[in-house]
């Protein structure tokens, strides 16, 4: 147990104090399936889409993701339009790309639902983020500039799993202020 014990507070100390030659670009990546709420225009939304980040060794990081988007089935039977008509639900497509974005590793300023946020495990990527919507600048871009924070954070048993994002700005009016939650699928080191 004592060798255990040795053996982790060296790695960990051999980790914190590694020269910045020695940092690795990590690659995460996954999905995002979520519901914006129905207090925003046209909401709720259901929110699909791939996700990837990118931290780099200079301790920055490239974040993009690919979203579809479309009235949830309860916008659309709240609002007495046809539930059965595709083209009631204002389908359309958004890529959100954040490049050079700060990264921090202190789970507590994640949100406080996102599924798990007990682990010692967090990436925290916070900074502009640039949202076109169906290719071309989202209706909010024109507002000013949005920021958007990304918590990739994990439990006792899956250091990386679950990842949320948060915007602040114009955004909220289309996506909200609450996280989005996604699921990471893969993470790896180069």
């Amino acid at each position: 147990m004592k060798a255990q014990l040795f053996f982790t507070l060296a790695c960990t100390l051999a980790a914190a104090f590694a020269p910045a030659q020695d940092l690795r670009e990590v690659h995460f990546s996954g999905i995002l399936n979520d519901y914006s709420p129905s207090t925003v225009s046209g909401g709720p939304w259901e929110i699909r889409g791939d996700w990837s980040l990118d931290v780099q060794r200079t301790g920055t990081a490239n974040f993009s993701a690919d979203l579809n988007m479309e009235t949830s089935d309860y916008g659309i039977t709240s609002s007495g339009v046809d539930p059965t008509n595709p083209a009631t639900r204002s389908p359309h497509t958004h890529h959100i790309v954040m490049t050079n974005a700060t990264v921090s590793y202190d789970p507590s300023v994640c949100p406080a639902n996102s599924p798990a946020t007990t682990g010692t495990s967090a990436v925290v990527v916070t900074g502009p983020a640039t949202t076109s919507g169906n290719g071309s600048p989202a209706s909010f871009e024109s507002k000013g500039a949005s920021t958007l924070q990304v918590c990739i954070t994990g439990g006792s048993e899956v250091d990386f799993s679950n990842v949320t994002l948060v915007y602040t700005g114009p955004a909220t009016g289309h996506f909200g202020p609450q996280p989005i939650h996604g699921v990471v699928r893969k993470v790896s080191t180069q």
